[in-house]
This record gives structure tokens, sequence and C-alpha cells, in this order.
């Protein structure tokens, strides 16, 4: 509930900025459609106010904090010019060094088509044509696919994170079921140890029964935050369906894990597996979103083996991406962390033998 409208304080305003009109701005094309295109009235998502003005006016709109900053162009160098640092100065700067960017793509790419025309003897290069050419296409190729603008969010990572808790808090009921058919940890597993009965098959009933019930606790999640918190997961609900299922098969294994090959109390078993959970959201990106990428950035190998940051990645994978082999990556991941978890839970349980019950 708490994440539910945390988005709406703290939305992005549009910001207010100017740009010198001079020569070298308007010889700048890339830099100066990338600007018209950010701050277009038509569109709803446009990131810039600009003026277009002089300089003296653009000192004038600063000094009186009418505006964030204002763009320079001094031969052929970009120069943003702002009274104090912000986060709309810094977006400003942003954006102005990633169209650079570009520019020098376009500059480094007319180069070589010049230099291809010469070597071909071609004496008579349209230079202008060349330039106009290669500005189109990379308008046209080099886009990203929209498709996310009406269902991701920043504060998204924290529902699946919120989500990947709930698969993984499935473990309690694994390490329940588990701990009901150790002899000694239950007076019922005493029962079935020195009884005629298949154990294994015990066991399965009860860790199939777990699952069930983790899956109607999720279903109920996916409700809550559908239908009462109006969170938008997308247009795939049938793989976010699968994806909480293979991860709430990770957290079950995880529980049969730690409930089979710990040797301790209840309470210590409960305890280990909260504070193993409550680890992995945290890497995940439950307590600030930017820790799953600093992880990512600096110890990938730590979320490789996360359970909880594998359900989150696949989940916004949906978003980021065109194509579904992430997400089928993630699934793999869970399966395989499942079945490591569920075999070494199986060694465990077959070498328990005890001198007395």
């Amino acid at each position: 509930m708490a994440f539910s409208n945390i988005e709406n304080s703290e939305k992005l305003k549009i910001i207010d900025i100017a740009i010198i009109n001079n020569k070298d701005f308007e010889e700048n094309q890339v830099l100066k459609r990338a600007f018209e295109e950010l701050s277009k009235e038509e569109n709803e998502d446009r990131l810039f106010n600009i003026k277009y003005v002089n300089e003296e006016e653009a000192k004038d709109l600063l000094n009186n904090d009418k505006i964030s900053g204002y763009l320079r162009i001094q031969e052929n160098n970009p120069k943003i010019v702002v009274k104090q640092s912000g986060i709309n100065e810094t977006i400003l700067k942003y954006v102005t060094e990633e169209i650079t960017q570009n520019t020098n793509i376009v500059k480094d790419l007319s180069v070589k088509k010049i230099i291809d025309q010469k070597l071909l003897g071609n004496t008579n290069v349209d230079y202008e044509k060349i330039y106009k050419d290669i500005l189109e296409n990379l308008e046209k190729d080099v886009n990203l696919k929209n498709i996310s603008d009406d269902n991701l969010s920043y504060t998204m990572i924290e529902f699946y994170t919120l989500i990947a808790m709930s698969c993984l808090y499935g473990g309690i009921l694994g390490m329940v079921a588990i701990n009901q058919n150790l002899a000694n940890m239950s007076n019922k597993g005493k029962r079935i140890s020195v009884g005629p009965v298949n154990k294994l098959k015990i066991i399965f009933s009860s860790v199939l029964a777990s699952y069930v019930v983790q899956l109607v606790g999720l279903a109920i999640l996916f409700l809550y935050t559908v239908f009462v918190l109006k969170v938008d997961y997308g247009n795939n609900l049938p793989l976010i369906i699968l994806l909480g299922m293979t991860g709430s098969i990770a957290g079950l294994s995880m529980g049969l894990m730690i409930g089979s090959c710990i040797k301790t109390n209840e309470n210590a078993k409960t305890g280990i597996l909260i504070s193993v959970t409550m680890l992995g959201c945290f890497l995940s990106g439950m307590m600030g979103i930017t820790m799953k990428y600093v992880i990512d950035t600096n110890v990938p190998i730590i979320n490789k083996i996360n359970p909880a940051s594998m359900i989150t990645d696949g989940f916004y994978s949906l978003y980021y991406y065109d194509t579904l082999n992430r997400y089928f990556f993630n699934i793999s991941s869970l399966l395989i962390f499942s079945a490591i978890m569920i075999l070494l839970s199986f060694i465990s349980l077959r070498r328990q033998k005890y001198d007395s019950i």
C-alpha cells in the first residue's frame, strides 16, 4: 500500500531551459532536431520547455530563476550554463551529452561515406546529401522500441521484489512440511519414521500441499495489487503467472533444503530462512531500487545465484525487451536453482539415521 501512490508526489515536471539561437546551433542539425523533439507541445511526455534567446536574455532568465539552465553552442561544442546543481540541471547535462555522442556518430559516418565515395572514383561528392541521408537513417533506425510507457515505472521494481519475497517466503511452508516429517523435529515425524509407510510419498504429498497453499497466497497477492492497488503488470499475464509459479517452486525448495540440511531447532531454521530471503530481496532492489544495479555492475555473480533477483529480473525483462530470451533464461535459472536445492535435500534426508527416537 505504501508503494501505490509514491510516484505522484515525485512526478517529473517539464524543465524550463533556454537555448542561445546562434549560427552554431542552427548548423548543428542533430542537436537542433533532438531538442525540438524533446520539447514538442503535442508530446505528452515532453521533457523540456525551451526558449530560444540570445545570451543576454538567457543570463537574465537564469538569474531570475525562470529557467534551470541554458545551452550555448560555441565552435561546435555544447556548453551548459547553470546557476546551481540539482535534478533538472543534471538531466539537462545528461541529455546534452547523449545528443553530442549521436552528433559524433553522424560525423564519423559522414566521413566514412565521403572516403568510400572518393575511393570509388567519385569526384563530385554531394556532402550535404550524404549528411542528410545519414541523419535520416539514424532517426529511422536508431530508435528504442518503447513497449513500456503505459505499464512500467521505477516503483514497479518494488512490486516485483515484493512478489519475489512472497514467492521465497513459501520456503517457510516447505520447511514446515519437512520438519513435520523428521523424527527429531516432531511427534508426527517419529510416528512416520517407525511406521510401515513410504516416507518419500508422505514428504512429496506434504510439499505438494504446501505448494498449493503458496499458489493460493500468491493469487491473492496478485488480485490485491491488480484490483485494489491498480498495479498494471502489462499484457503478459500468462508469463507473469508462470514466473510466479516458478519462483514459488524456488522458494519452496530453498525451505526444503534449509529444513533438511541444517541441524538445529525450528525457530533457528526459520530465522535463517527469513534472513536469507530478506538479504536476497535487498540485493534485488527491494530496499533501494539502485541496489540491484550496483550489484549487477560490480559483483554480477551474486544476482546470478540470487533467486529473488532472478524473479524480479524476469518480470521487468518482459517490459525492457521485445524478445523472451532473457525471461526464459531467468525461468531456467530458477528451475536449476530449485533442482539443486531439492537434490541437496534428498541427499540429506537419505543420510539421516537415528540411534533412538
